[in-house]
C-alpha cells in the first residue's frame, strides 16, 4: 500500500504495525519547536525526503545539525523538530528522552530490540536517536526506555541542560556559528518557484484530456509571492474532491468541509468573503466542478466559523499534559482564554496577570514567537492567519507562559579590533563605529593581545543590530567579526563529563572540513564545534573558559594545529582547565605532527564516530613548544634602491620544525603558487605534485648557506659544513613523514624525543639530498642538539616555521623553549587494531542493554 499524501509504503500484513505519523500531522507531534539549519543545496545519494518520502534525485537541502534531508519543493513543510541543544533560559530539566529521526540508516543497520535488519536503501525506514545513535524499527522503538544516556560518547558530549543561550532574535545558523556562505539557499520569503518544481514534475504525468491541472495558492501571502502548488484532478471531479486534493498538496489533514476554493482574481486579496467556485451560493458541492471556462488558479480558503476549538500548550509550566482544548467564539480574547485555561491547569488560585499567551510559528528555518495583547480577539487572529496562509495556520501554536521577568543576557564575541587597548578604549571605538548604547551593554572580557572583546547585552534588538552591523564594519582596513556565544553552566556538568572542544578548518588540505563540521555537529552538541574561519580559536576557548575539564580536537593541517596551540598559550591563564589535552585530525598536506601522534598521514573519509572513540581512548603525551625571536638588525635596500627601515622584532611559536635555506625556499614557492590559484589546491596529491615541480626548478641552484649564517648552540659556536639548508626539528617527522635525523646510534647526541627540552639541528645539501631523505635512502647531516640557539643571518634568507614561509632580513634569530609543555593525545596502538569493529559497536547503549533489549 502507498499512502497518497506522503508516499508511505507498507506491506498489507504490516499495516497493523505502522507507527510512523504522516507528514500532514507531523507539526502536532513536535514536543519542542526547534528550527533547522539548512545548508546549500547538494546531491545526496541513497537519501530520502522526510516530507514526501521520495528519493532525492534532484539537488536537495540538508540540515547542518541533524540528519534531515528535504526536496526544495518540500522545504516549507519540514517540521521544526531539530535537536534541542541548549536551554533558552526559562526551562530547566536534566532528563532527556531519545530524539528519534527516521530513515537515516544503512541497509545493514540492526535493530537494538529485535536484532533484525532495520535499514533500507530503497525506502525511508528505521529509526535512530540523534543523541545516542541507537537504532530500531518503527514498530520496535516504542519499546525502548525513553530516557537517553547519550550513548558511547556521553563523556565527550556537552549536555544540553548545561548550555544556555538566549537567542530570540537570532536564527539557528547564527547560534551555531554556521558560516554565512552556507546560507545560499533561497529564503522562504524570496523563493518564487521553490514550491512549484516537484509539483510541475508530478503534473506532467497527467496530461490526458480527462485530467485538469490547477494552480492552488494557500493564502494571500502565497499569491503575493507567486508560490503555488499544482494539482491534477479529473474534469468531472466534484468540489469536495478538488478541495481534498488541494489540502493534500499542502499536507493539511483537516476536514475538507471546512474549506472552499476561491477564484483567483486581482480583487482576491481585498475580499473577505469566501466565494463559491461556481459563483453560486445555492450550488451544492456534489455536482461537477468545471463548467465552460476554468480559471487558471485558485485560492484555498477556510470557511468562516462562529466558534472553534483552540489548543493551548502549557509549554514549560510542568503540568503533565501536552495541551488543553478550549472552545472559543467571537467574544473570546487573550485575557478570557487565560482565565479559562488556568483552572484546567490546576492554577485557578493564581492571577491571570502573571501569564501571557504566546503565538509560536514553527517554521522550518526559524521559530517565531509573538506575545498576544490581552484584548486580542482570538477568533479574528485565527482568521487572519488562515487568510495569510492555511499552511502557516497548520504550523502555529499558542503557548501559555508565565510572566516571569527573566534577565536578558546575550553574549557577543567581537574580533578584528586594534590590539593592546583597554576596555574603555574598546568601548569608545565601538561607540564610534557601531553606535553602541552603553546603558544596554557592557564589556565583560577583553583579549587585548588578539584585539577582541566579549559584550554582554541586555536587549535583544540591540544585540541583533550590533551583530549585523559588525559584519559590515572595517577598522584600520580590518574586517570585524561577530559571533554569538553560548553560556556553559559549568556547575551543572556531571563529574565524569570531559566535553570535547572541536575546531575545524574547512580550508585545510583536501577541503573535507565542511563534511566534518556536519558530522561532529550531528554526533556531539553543536555548541562544542567551532569553525576556525569564523573568528578563530578564541571564541571556543572563551566558551569553555569555566569548564573544569575538557579536551580539544583540532581538524586541520600542522599550521592549523600551531594556530590553535598558540591561541591556547595566550589564553591559558584565563582558563580554569589551563592544560587541556589536544588531539589532531590531520587535514593538511604534510601532517607531520599527526603522523608522530599516530593519527595518520591525512584524513581520507574515516567514520567520524570512530575518530571520536579513538580520541576518547587516546594516550596522553607531552610536547615541547619553542619561541623564535626574529630581530632584523640591518637596514635593507629594496629592488627600487630605496633604503627601508629594519623590521621590528617579532615572535613566532614553533611546534614541529624551523627551516632556513632551500627547505624554506621550496615552501615559499609552493605558498606563492597556492596564492595565485587557490582553487586548484584541493587535494594532497596535487599539493605534493606542486612541491615536486618547485623542487625540480631549484635543483640546479648552487648556494653556500654555511657562508651566509652563523650558528650558536647553548653559547657555543658551531662550525657548519657545506649545506644549502639548515633545519631545527622538534618531532621525529619532517617533510610529510621523513626521518631527517635518522635512526643510527650516535654517541655524540641523545636519542631525540618530543618532550626532552632539546632541538635537533640537521643540514641538507640540496634538493637531491632532500628527495633522498623523503625516499628513506639517506638521512640529514647531524649538526647539533641543544635548548638555546642563536642564528646570525648575514643576508636575506628564506625561513619557514611549521610550513609558513617568508624572507627574513639580516639579523638575529633566537630559538628557546616556550612556557609549559603542551599535553597532546596520541592514538593508542591497541585502538588501531580495533578500528575495524567500531562500526559494529557504534549503537551500544548502556541503558538499553541493562533493560534486556
Amino acid at each position: 500500500f502507498i499512502f497518497t499524501v506522503c508516499n508511505f509504503m507498507s506491506h498489507e500484513k504490516c499495516l497493523k504495525h505502522v507507527r510512523i505519523p504522516c507528514s500532514c500531522i507531523a507539526p502536532s507531534l513536535v514536543r519542542v519547536p526547534v528550527a533547522h539549519c539548512f545548508g546549500p543545496p547538494g546531491h545526496y545519494k541513497r537519501k530520502f525526503c522526510t516530507v514526501c518520502r521520495k528519493q532525492l534525485e534532484s539537488p536537495a537541502y540538508r540540515c547542518e545539525v541533524c540528519e534531515l534531508h528535504v526536496h526544495a519543493d518540500c522545504l516549507p513543510f519540514a517540521c521544526s523538530d531539530c535537536r534541542q541543544c541548549h536551554q533558552h533560559g526559562h526551562q530547566d530539566h536534566d532528563t532527556y528522552h531519545h530524539h528519534w529521526r527516521e530513515g537515516i540508516l544503512s541497509s545493514s543497520a540492526r535493530c537494538e530490540v529485535c536484532k533484525k535488519t532495520c535499514g533500507s536503501s530503497e525506502v525511508l525506514s528505521g529509526m535512530r536517536c540523534e543523541w545516542c545513535g541507537i537504532l530500531a524499527h518503527a514498530s520496535c522503538y516504542i519499546i525502548v526506555p525513553p530516557e537517553c544516556t547519550f550513548g558511547r560518547l556521553r563523556d565527550m558530549i556537552l549536555p544540553p541542560n548545561c548550555v544556555r543561550l538566549v537567542s530570540r532574535n537570532f536564527s539557528k545558523m547564527h547560534c551555531f556559528r554556521i558560516s554565512e556562505s552556507l546560507q545560499t539557499e533561497p529564503d522562504e520569503d524570496e523563493d518564487v518557484d521553490g514550491l512549484t518544481q516537484a509539483s510541475v514534475k508530478d503534473a506532467q504525468i497527467s496530461t490526458e484530456s480527462s485530467k485538469q491541472t490547477l494552480k492552488i495558492f494557500d493564502g494571500n501571502d502565497a499569491v503575493k509571492r507567486n508560490q503555488f502548488r499544482l494539482i491534477s484532478v479529473a474534469r468531472i471531479a466534484k468540489s469536495e474532491e478538488v478541495v481534498e486534493a488541494a489540502l493534500r498538496a499542502y499536507y493539511i489533514n483537516d476536514d475538507q468541509q471546512h474549506y472552499e476554493l476561491q477564484t483567483f482574481t486581482q480583487q482576491t486579496l481585498f475580499s473577505d468573503d469566501v466565494i463559491n467556485r461556481n459563483n453560486g451560493a445555492e450550488e451544492t458541492s456534489s455536482g461537477p466542478v468545471f463548467r465552460e471556462a476554468v480559471p487558471e488558479a485558485w485560492i484555498i480558503r477556510a470557511k468562516s466559523r462562529e466558534q472553534e476549538v483552540l489548543r493551548i500548550y502549557p509549554g514549560w509550566l510542568k503540568v503533565g499534559m501536552a495541551y488543553i482544548s478550549l472552545v472559543i467564539n467571537k467574544e473570546s480574547t487573550t485575557e478570557t482564554v487565560i482565565k479559562e485555561v488556568l483552572p484546567l491547569l490546576g492554577r485557578q488560585m493564581e492571577s491571570p496577570q502573571n501569564f501571557k499567551l504566546v503565538e509560536v510559528l514553527m517554521g522550518s528555518k526559524q521559530v517565531q514567537r509573538m506575545v498576544l495583547d490581552n484584548q486580542e480577539k482570538i477568533l479574528g487572529r485565527l482568521r487572519d492567519i488562515r487568510k495569510t496562509s492555511i499552511r502557516q495556520m497548520n504550523q502555529t501554536r499558542f503557548y501559555m507562559v508565565e510572566n516571569n521577568k527573566s534577565v536578558v543576557r546575550v553574549r557577543l564575541f567581537v574580533g578584528g579590533l586594534p590590539p593592546q587597548l583597554s576596555a574603555e578604549e574598546y568601548t569608545n571605538i565601538l561607540k564610534e563605529e557601531l553606535a553602541i548604547k552603553t546603558n544596554l551593554l557592557s564589556v565583560s572580557h577583553v583579549y587585548a593581545v588578539q584585539g577582541a572583546v566579549v559584550l554582554e547585552i541586555s536587549c535583544f534588538s540591540e544585540a541583533e543590530r550590533i551583530y549585523m552591523l559588525a559584519k559590515d564594519t572595517m577598522i584600520n582596513d580590518k574586517q570585524l567579526t561577530a559571533t554569538v556565544l553560548p553560556e556553559v553552566l559549568h556547575s551543572k556538568l556531571p563529574q565524569v563529563c570531559c566535553p570535547l572542544l572541536v575546531f575545524v578548518n574547512p580550508k585545510s588540505g583536501g577541503l573535507k572540513g565542511r563534511d566534518l563540521l556536519y558530522s561532529f555537529r550531528k554526533l556531539l552538541n553543536p555548541h562544542q564545534v567551532f569553525e576556525l574561519t569564523n573568528g578563530g580559536p578564541l571564541p571556543g576557548f572563551h566558551t569553555f573558559s569555566q569548564v573544569p575539564r575538557f579536551r580539544v580536537l583540532v581538524c586541520g593541517g600542522d599550521g592549523t594545529v600551531g594556530w590553535v596551540l598558540g591561541a591556547l598559550e595566550e589564553i591559558r591563564y584565563k582558563l580554569v582547565c589551563s592544560e587541556p589535552s589536544v588531539a589532531i585530525l590531520p587535514l593538511g598536506t604534510g601532517n607531520d605532527l599527526g603522523r608522530v601522534l599516530r593519527w595518520g598521514a591525512g584524513y581520507s573519509g574515516e567514520d567520524p564516530y570512530s575518530i571520536l572513540v579513538s580520541v576518547d581512548e587516546a594516550d596522553h603525551v607531552f610536547m615541547d613548544r619553542w619561541t623564535i625571536l626574529l630581530d632584523a638588525q640591518e637596514v635593507v635596500e629594496s629592488a627600487e634602491n630605496v633604503i627601508l627601515e629594519p623590521e621590528p622584532p617579532k615572535i613566532v611559536q614553533m611546534n614541529n620544525y624551523c627551516g632556513l635555506g632551500i627547505d624554506a625556499e621550496l615552501s615559499l614557492g609552493f605558498h606563492h603558487a597556492r596564492e595565485e590559484e587557490p582553487g586548484k589546491f584541493n587535494s594532497r596529491f596535487h599539493n605534493k605534485g606542486v612541491y615536486v615541480k618547485v623542487g625540480l626548478q631549484k635543483i640546479s641552484h648552487t648556494r653556500n648557506l654555511h657562508k651566509d649564517i652563523k650558528l650558536q648552540v647553548d653559547q657555543h659556536e658551531i662550525e657548519l659544513p657545506s649545506i644549502e639548508g639548515l633545519i631545527f626539528i622538534n618531532i621525529p617527522s619532517w617533510g610529510s613523514g621523513a626521518d631527517l635525523w635518522g635512526s643510527d646510534n650516535d654517541n655524540r647526541f641523545e636519542k631525540p624525543r618530543m618532550d626532552d627540552g632539546l632541538l635537533e639541528v640537521v643540514g641538507v645539501t640540496g634538493v637531491v639530498h632532500m628527495g633522498q631523505v623523503q625516499g628513506g635512502l639517506r638521512s640529514g647531516i647531524r649538526i647539533a642538539q641543544g635548548s638555546y640557539f642563536r642564528v646570525t643571518l648575514l643576508k636575506p634568507i628564506p625561513v619557514q616555521v611549521d610550513g609558513e614561509p617568508w624572507i627574513q632580513p639580516p639579523g638575529q634569530i633566537i630559538i628557546s623553549a616556550a612556557g609549559p609543555k603542551v599535553c597532546m593525545l596520541k592514538k593508542s596502538k591497541q585502538k588501531q587494531k580495533k578500528t575495524g569493529s567500531l562500526k559494529e559497536t557504534r549503537t551500544e547503549n548502556v541503558s538499553v542493554s541493562e533493560a534486556g533489549h
